[in-house]
């Protein structure tokens, strides 16, 4: 009970102290209208931020939205099986796009149909490939849907080679041909 004779004896001696003074007429309304126009004031000012947060809110679920998205979209390809398959499918990349750039370059009027005909075959084995991929994706990295990706980059380069290899032959015959002829 030390506090409460503590805290008596505190009031009494400050008994006389005490400001008991009526406050001036109209000072509480006085009082409102300051708090009023401070109010508006400090909503006028941090107005804008409300609708920015809002804005900026929009724009982050947006871009999770999107990475979500394109993150579930994303197909499984033979690089995204390990580090080896990735070099050994940017191997076979660099090595299909190098032959096809030698078939064209032996494009011609005598070998179109040729380079014609292996463009479509080159598409159907690409589209297979797209096949796989899912299948691979579905599979959780199937030991023989890798393998049968490896085979489809091997069967599109050697059809690549082959055909380069008869228009190479095509152009060596009528070459011998034309030589004969004179």
């Amino acid at each position: 009970m030390k506090k409460k004779d503590t805290i008596e004896t505190l009031f009494k001696n400050l008994e006389g102290s005490f400001d008991v003074h009526e406050t001036p007429t109209g000072h509480q309304s006085r009082f409102l209208e300051r708090i009023q126009t401070a109010e508006k004031v400090s909503e006028k000012k941090n107005n804008w931020w409300r609708p920015l947060s809002i804005a900026a809110s929009f724009l982050v679920l947006i871009a999770l939205g999107m990475s979500f998205f394109n993150a579930n979209e994303t197909k499984n390809d033979l690089a995204s099986v390990s580090p080896e398959m990735e070099k050994t499918q940017s191997f076979f990349t660099a090595a299909i796009k190098k032959e096809l750039q030698t078939l064209k370059s032996h494009d011609s009027a005598e070998t179109q149909a040729l380079v014609k005909d292996a463009i479509q075959q080159l598409t159907i084995l690409e589209q297979e490939y797209e096949t796989l991929k899912q299948d691979l994706t579905e599979s959780g990295n199937d030991k023989r849907v890798i393998y049968a990706m490896i085979t489809n980059f091997q069967n599109r380069i050697d059809l690549l080679q082959n055909v380069i290899e008869t228009i190479e032959e095509v152009k060596t015959l009528n070459t011998n041909k034309d030589e004969i002829i004179l």
